[in-house]
């Protein structure tokens, strides 16, 4: 289960880490921190941190660097309105999706 898991998980990261941000900005540890707080254990920090680069690359965060106790800043993004509409697509397209598979799982009524 766990490889396909990650398979699924591919296609849905950017939303899952743009509803993160939703709530409010961090960085990338932190974003990593809290989804394995919600159960997505198996999420590579690496993997976080590619896609926060691809994110803000494609204008869906703002970055702010803040000064850290230890090391070099800390780049923190945040949902812009670029984002949110982003954001807001991925949620219709999930609805979407998760609709039409509940159809097929019950014999496609």
């Amino acid at each position: 289960m766990a490889k396909l898991l990650t398979e699924m998980l591919k296609g849905t990261l950017e939303g899952i880490i743009l509803a993160s941000l939703s709530g409010r900005p961090a960085y990338g540890y932190e974003i990593t921190a809290r989804l394995r707080e919600q159960g997505f254990s198996d999420i590579a920090e690496g993997t976080i941190y590619a896609l926060l680069v691809r994110m803000e690359k494609r204008g869906l965060v703002d970055v702010k660097k803040v000064p850290s106790e230890k090391g070099p800043p800390r780049k923190v993004h945040s949902l812009n309105a670029e984002g949110v509409e982003y954001l807001e697509e991925f949620w219709r397209t999930w609805s979407f999706l998760t609709e039409r598979l509940e159809q097929l799982r019950e014999g496609g009524k």
